[in-house]
């Protein structure tokens, strides 16, 4: 960390990247680190580089950088994105020093340092700990707090997942002191449209199961313009199915203009592996995948019926 903070000193101009199709500790993580570091150094210029999110667009929505020439003399930071190919601007090497810092396993460097802490459950714990670290020398601000705060808040599932530690705790308060509105985080965070209700009632009605404990759900282009919802919407419909008795596993196959993604979830066994598999990665509970076409499910639910299968034999 010191060497991170030697290069922001160093550097007049900072550009924040962050991944494609942003999530709340992606958008929080961008934002909560420009605004510290601009409350800190008036003088620097900081730029966010990104997509936006609709979810968390009380916090801010980004836009891709378009002056190419802002890169010359300036230092990249790319948060919450394990590899390069993921950043929604990959043009982080066109900086002249470039920093990664991230919390998922690190399948992939990139950038000429990085700082991963994959024990981390949320980016914006990191740069929490970050400030933290040289809070004598950096100023936290109430809308950096809030930024952070639903970053953290929304990668550990309103602090759920059994990633969460004292330490995660720990920074959540430390940031409510700095004003954190916990009804205003909390009422943008739940609010639904009613087109993204409505979906949901059809998750809860086309979701499949398999004989061991895999749940899924198959979402086609179709389906999402049907029920005209974002595709970042139609995304986090892969929580309708988070709850079902006896079925430990469970995922969203959706298809994107350009690909089909599957976001995997797990209360038990662990699923990273599998999404290796399929060209992607993640967390031990919390993994993302692709198929190359719809003729691989098969033999992806499979593989995910048997790793269900293997787990629940362990616990007898």
């Amino acid at each position: 960390m010191e060497h991170i903070l030697k290069k922001i000193k160093e550097y007049n101009r900072i550009i924040i990247h962050g991944h494609k199709r942003p999530d709340g500790d992606c958008i929080g993580s961008q934002y909560g680190l420009a605004l510290i570091i601009k409350e800190s150094f008036p003088e620097k210029e900081v730029i966010i580089s990104g997509e936006a999110s609709n979810y968390v667009s009380f916090i801010g929505k980004p836009t891709i950088l378009e002056d190419e020439s802002k890169f010359k003399g300036a230092l990249s930071i790319a948060v919450d994105c394990a590899t390069i190919d993921r950043l929604s601007d990959e043009r982080i090497n066109l900086a002249d020093y470039s920093i990664k810092i991230d919390h998922h396993l690190p399948v992939s460097e990139y950038g000429d340092y990085q700082y991963v802490d994959d024990k981390a459950p949320a980016c914006a714990q990191i740069i929490t700990e970050f400030y933290l670290k040289f809070k004598n020398e950096l100023k936290m601000t109430k809308e950096a707090a809030t930024a952070l705060y639903v970053g953290i808040s929304t990668d550990t599932g309103r602090f759920k997942f059994d990633s969460v530690t004292s330490k995660t705790f720990n920074a959540a308060a430390i940031l409510i002191d700095f004003g954190v509105d916990l009804s205003y985080v909390d009422n943008n965070l739940s609010i639904e449209t009613v087109d993204t209700l409505k979906l949901r009632g059809w998750c809860l009605t086309n979701f499949e199961t398999t004989p061991n404990g895999f749940a899924y759900l198959k979402m086609k282009r179709e389906t999402i313009e049907e029920f005209k919802v974002s595709d970042e919407d139609a995304a986090a419909q892969v929580s309708a199915i988070s709850t079902i008795k006896d079925y430990p596993v469970w995922a969203l196959f959706i298809e994107y203009p350009d690909e089909i993604r599957i976001r995997l979830r797990s209360r038990g066994p662990i699923i990273n592996i599998l999404a290796e598999e399929y060209q992607g990665g993640g967390h031990p509970k919390a993994a993302g995948a692709h198929l190359n076409n719809w003729d691989e499910l098969p033999n992806f639910i499979k593989k995910a019926d048997d790793l269900v299968k293997v787990y629940k034999e362990t616990l007898k």
